[in-house]
Order: structure tokens, then C-alpha cells, then sequence
């Protein structure tokens, strides 16, 4: 009988209190309710408290998680958390010129770009289903 709950909306108060399609319909879309239709807000807390703490969690996790991005074929290499801090740079030495020092910070340049992007998506990875992609997340 879902249909009965798009029904006019002369009717629809009515029909929703007998057969409690608003009750049923916020708990598919994952709402929480009291009886009445109200939220609990007693719940809702609760949900984001287990919430907080799982981001809370994951973001711990990310600040132990290590990637590695590379440039020129693996002559430059730069490390990063999965917070984004930069945690080291490996030059190859034969890449090393003094006559061409604006080859070598452009190789840097590109390794830390690639690590940085390896990170972001690690973060993504972990918090974005958590927080279901929530404003302000930078998610």
C-alpha cells in the first residue's frame, strides 16, 4: 500500500496516521523517529556521536597511512601521510645536474603533487563513506 501515501492531500494526514506511512517512510530514508512521526533526538545523538567517533577513528588511521608518489620514471620520489604532511623527498643522484637545478625542483614539484593527490584520494577513500559526503568535511 505505498501508493495510498501519495494520495491528495485532503487525505493524505489521514491516511498516514492509520496506516503510519510517515513513521515508515522516515526510517527508509534512515531518519530517526519517535512515535508520532517527531525525531528522538535522544538517538540522533547517538548516531552522531558513533559518527564523530568513526571519523575520529579514520582520520587516525589516515595519519599512519603513508603514500608514495613518484616523477621521472622513479628518479624523484616524495612520501606523504594520508593527512597530506610531507614526510620525505629521495633524489636519485644521477639526477642530480648543477646545470640544470630547474629540472630537479620540477621533478620534486611533480613528486610531491602525485603523493599529495595519492593522499587525498586514500582520505576519500576512508572518510567518504563515512561521512557520507557531509559539507564541511572537505571531503
Amino acid at each position: 500500500m505505498p501508493g495510498i501515501c501519495r494520495s491528495p492531500r485532503r487525505r493524505v494526514a489521514q491516511l498516514r496516521r492509520r496506516l503510519g506511512c510517515e513513521e515508515a517512510a522516515d526510517r527508509r530514508e534512515g531518519a530517526v523517529v519517535a512515535r508520532g512521526g517527531q525525531p528522538d533526538m535522544q538517538q540522533l545523538l547517538q548516531q552522531a556521536q558513533m559518527m564523530q567517533q568513526q571519523l575520529a577513528d579514520a582520520q587516525a588511521e589516515l595519519a599512519d597511512t603513508e603514500v608514495t608518489g613518484a616523477a621521472g620514471g622513479g628518479l624523484v620520489t616524495a612520501t606523504v601521510t594520508g593527512t597530506g604532511e610531507l614526510k620525505s623527498v629521495e633524489i636519485d643522484p644521477s639526477v642530480v645536474d648543477p646545470d640544470d637545478v630547474d629540472t630537479l625542483a620540477d621533478l620534486v614539484v611533480a613528486a610531491v603533487r602525485s603523493a599529495t593527490a595519492e593522499a587525498q584520494k586514500a582520505g576519500e577513500q576512508k572518510l567518504g563513506p563515512i561521512a557520507g559526503g557531509m559539507p564541511g568535511l572537505g571531503i
